[in-house]
């Protein structure tokens, strides 16, 4: 880098969104943090993801909110007016953060490597980190903290939580309590599993004497699916889906001793918390998206899918397509990767 990291006084991050994202650009702000405790942080961030973390010590939050429009933009420079930052890492590769980076003065602007700044990244950095052949998005995004000098990159977790969310998720989960999330739902419904089948394993972890609780957020897509799921379980399979801030979901899977989800961003909460999960993958490869510390709990059919649509090599992190590929997903591995966490969890 350009600038001497030990005299760096200021710098932005922009990553807006979504929630598993900014997750895995905790651990990076937190590593930068260890290494330069007087550094001061301003991070751009989501309306939505702010919720989950407006409690992070140390660092100031400016709020992107996209569904203002362009007037998003204007509301972001003017709350930047006057301000010139020592470093801007622009870490997401989307359009919309790239038209927000203009609205950010900073003396060094560093982002992806070529091959991975699209959406015209590129055109708007003057610095770029190391390049990766297969990384995690975790991974990826410790290549800023790197570039800035920083040499432990171990991801560490600390998203405080209000004492009143954790009071409720103790109230709904006491300590000692044996029991199961499911966060059934992606963002895209072609990435959620068969409800039938989350109802066979809850089922079987009931019987293995573990509560089984449905989480999730409040979109219609989600209550359906948690209906759909009691509908095929036991009865005594309990609904919270849409009865949960992000920090009551937070401080809840906390509570956990196990969280079963598809690729969404409560597998990524779950990981902060130190809480196994049981990941399942059809159109994205776990290798870059899967929950960072269960790799190896993870049930994937992706390898399987992509080999099928894409004969031969094929570039990193590649989708599978397919509204039906999660179908591909048996009970019988998932059950298997429950019970194999099942003995651990009980231990803790």
């Amino acid at each position: 880098m350009s600038l001497d990291p030990a005299k760096i006084q200021s710098l932005c991050l922009l990553r807006l969104s979504a929630i598993g994202d900014v997750c895995h650009a905790v651990a990076m702000v937190q590593a930068i943090q260890r290494q330069y405790p007087q550094l001061a942080i301003t991070w751009v961030i989501g309306k939505i993801e702010y919720q989950l973390l407006k409690h992070l010590p140390g660092v100031e939050f400016v709020v992107f909110d996209k569904g203002q429009g362009w007037k998003s933009y204007f509301n972001l420079r003017r709350a930047l007016k006057g301000r010139r930052f020592d470093v801007l890492l622009h870490m997401q590769v989307a359009l919309r953060a790239t038209i927000a980076s203009l609205m950010i003065p900073a003396k060094v602007r560093i982002g992806f490597d070529r091959a991975r700044a699209k959406e015209g990244q590129w055109l708007v950095t003057n610095e770029q980190v190391a390049p990766l052949a297969t990384p995690h998005v975790l991974e990826g995004f410790m290549g800023f903290a790197k570039a800035l000098g920083v040499t432990d990159l171990q991801p560490k977790w600390n998203i405080p939580v209000p004492s009143a969310d954790t009071e409720f998720a103790r109230r709904l989960i006491p300590d000692g309590d044996k029991a199961l999330i499911i966060c059934a739902a992606a963002s895209k419904a072609e990435r959620n599993w068969l409800p039938e089948r989350y109802a066979q394993v809850a089922n079987h972890a009931l019987g293995k004497g573990y509560r089984v609780l449905l989480c999730g957020g409040p979109a219609p897509m989600e209550y359906q699916l948690a209906e759909a799921i009691l509908e095929h379980g036991d009865a005594r399979i309990e609904n919270q889906v849409g009865k949960t801030s992000l920090t009551q979901l937070l401080a809840l899977l906390k509570q956990a001793s196990i969280v079963l989800a598809p690729d969404t961003g409560p597998a990524h909460m779950a990981v902060t918390q130190g809480t196994p999960v049981i990941g399942l993958y059809a159109h994205s490869n776990p290798g870059r998206t899967g929950p960072y510390t269960c790799l190896d709990s993870v049930v994937s059919v992706y390898d399987e899918v992509i080999a099928l649509q894409y004969p031969g090599e094929v570039p990193w992190g590649t989708r599978a397509k397919g509204a039906h590929l999660m179908e591909m997903i048996p009970v019988a591995p998932v059950i298997a990767q429950l019970d194999r966490l099942l003995p651990a969890s009980e231990s803790t």
